[in-house]
């Protein structure tokens, strides 16, 4: 049966039949048991249960990934909008009780309630999510030999992307309970069951994956040119275990990346080539997340230049994949999720406003189209004039949502914001010391020779104490080449590597009180440019009409 097709025969119900009148109280939680205890399973929900039980038994990939990403969503807007898809009790006899569907089956029922049921996921629930990833990673860890299970690629990622969501989410309400008096019975049951979601047992589960799929040792070999599987071993080759141990290499970027950790960020990816396509990074939300946490981690390092690359490749991806992102997978519809493409997407939009500031330096023509275009060029020209809040404006909105890796024994007033104002003063704190860069920079272009004295009046005005002024002013110039110079990426596969290059447009030195200045800035390949895009016409005229009369123009 084709379940795309759902508006017809099994999908001829009335919402009549599921109606329960006006027994609304607005608290969402009672109004969810009650709908409940009152709803009937829908008879084509039943089939489509058991079609997805038999999809997933038989290993029917392809079926598989339309269930997933077409099938369940649209079911899940028809009848389950507002309320959680039936417990695992409701359905259990429609499926013969078979457990791993069961454990998939309620991965899917609580990421569902994380996401669109009023109120969001109690603290039960949010046990109970723990303990069923619990299940579902047991079973693929502890097994002697590869287990016997296919799951789609886009499946995998979200996977274990919600499950680093969901440690994200607890720690966000356990901070939230530390001063709430109304709930001190859910506090004291957290911190009875402190093994659950604890910072030491996500990490253990990814790094776990990690080691299982043995996927570092695979990607050093391709990364050299040669064949993963014959140093993947058994669980290697097998792609369940390859892609989960992929996706949480990703998974240990993020959770560096929020508990502001940044050198091992990065590290973890040491042997994935950032600035390359590969045969892993298919997976479009994937490959996004993984250049978000990855600028976010260069420019939080001051590896500007890097992070301006990073940015730059992914929203040019972006732009030219708009029509992969219209599909509407199950995790694209959470409003809290982490990898939304549309607001990552404006993050990194802000980030690299951010870097262009700091760190001027050209970047695609298409990226500053929309740099001109959506107001973040009155963003960046307040930036450049020294502007504190608009750049904490710009950094609140972008970064990610820190986390602290422990509670604190008592509670305290800022214990949910202390982690990100920890992180926004170290951020804030660069900022100042860049302060008067740009405003350098702009008087240095206008000359070719300037006394330090003429710049220190530019400065800070004509003041009586001008050697104060030029001391103070010899600090700044001191502080523009130290932080134009950076590290930079050259080569090799891991992110950290990379030379000490300047990225400065000019350059100068200070010899008798005088400035001496020398513009720096490389006339842009204008022939190069051109020739890409000869050949990019050129393949889409063949790819279209099959001659080849423009390339023997040409000649």
């Amino acid at each position: 049966m084709n379940y795309d097709d759902y508006d017809q025969g099994y999908g001829a119900y009335e919402y009549s039949q599921y109606d329960y009148g006006d027994l609304h109280t607005g608290d969402p939680q009672r109004d969810i048991e009650y709908d409940r205890q009152h709803f009937k399973v829908p008879e084509m929900v039943k089939k489509f249960l058991q079609y997805f039980c038999n999809t997933l038994n038989e290993g029917l990939i392809f079926e598989l990934q339309n269930i997933y990403e077409n099938t369940f969503p649209k079911l899940t807007e028809k009848f389950f909008d507002k309320r959680p898809w039936p417990e695992e009790e409701e359905v259990a006899h429609i499926v013969d009780n078979d457990p791993i569907f069961l454990i998939l089956y309620k991965e899917l029922y609580f990421r569902h309630i994380y996401a669109r049921v009023p109120g969001g996921p109690t603290l039960e629930q949010r046990f109970g999510s723990f303990y069923n990833y619990c299940d579902l990673l047991n079973y693929i860890l502890s097994a002697k030999e590869p287990v016997p299970l296919e799951l789609p690629d886009q499946w995998l990622w979200e996977l274990v992307d919600e499950f680093v969501y969901q440690f994200q989410s607890f720690s966000q309400y356990r901070a939230r309970l530390m001063n709430n008096q109304d709930k001190e019975n859910e506090l004291d049951c957290i911190k009875k069951n402190n093994e659950v979601w604890n910072v030491l047992s996500v990490l253990n589960v990814l790094h776990s994956l990690v080691d299982k799929s043995n996927i570092k040792r695979q990607l050093e070999v391709h990364a050299s040119g040669g064949d993963p599987d014959s140093v993947a071993g058994e669980f290697g080759r097998h792609s369940l275990y390859k892609m989960l141990g992929y996706f949480s290499l990703v998974g240990l970027l993020r959770l560096h990346s929020l508990l502001g950790d940044y050198y091992q960020a990065i590290k973890v990816l040491e042997n994935i080539e950032l600035h390359k396509k590969s045969q892993y990074s298919h997976v479009p939300a994937c490959q996004i997340s993984t250049s978000y946490y990855v600028g976010f981690a260069y420019m939080m390092m001051r590896r500007y230049a890097d992070a301006i690359r990073t940015f730059s490749s992914i929203l040019l991806y972006i732009q030219r994949t708009k029509q992969l992102f219209q599909t509407r997978t199950y995790q694209n519809d959470q409003v809290n999720c982490g990898a939304c493409v549309t607001k990552q997407t404006e993050q990194m939009y802000h980030l690299l406003a951010i870097c262009l500031v700091l760190h001027p330096q050209c970047v695609d023509e298409s990226i500053q189209q929309v740099l001109r275009e959506k107001n973040y060029h009155e963003k960046m020209y307040k930036m450049q004039y020294g502007d504190l809040v608009e750049f904490e404006a710009c950094f609140t909105f972008a970064c990610p949502k820190f986390l602290s890796p422990a509670p604190p024994m008592h509670p305290q007033d800022d214990y949910v914001k202390e982690a990100m104002e920890h992180q926004k003063q170290v951020f804030m704190d660069e900022v100042r010391q860049q302060k008067m860069i740009p405003t350098i920079r702009s008087y240095l272009k206008l000359y070719t020779t300037l006394p330090l004295s003429k710049l220190a009046s530019f400065m800070d005005g004509q003041t009586a104490d001008i050697d104060k002024n030029v001391q103070a002013l010899r600090i700044h110039l001191m502080c523009f080449k130290h932080k134009m110079k950076n590290i930079v990426w050259t080569k090799g596969t891991s992110g950290l590597e990379g030379t000490f290059q300047s990225g400065s447009e000019l350059d100068f030195y200070i010899d008798n009180d005088m400035i001496h200045i020398a513009d720096t800035k490389v006339a842009p390949p204008y022939g190069d440019f051109f020739i890409r895009k000869i050949h990019k016409f050129d393949e889409l005229y063949m790819s279209t009409t099959g001659s080849y009369t423009i390339r023997a123009y040409r000649k």
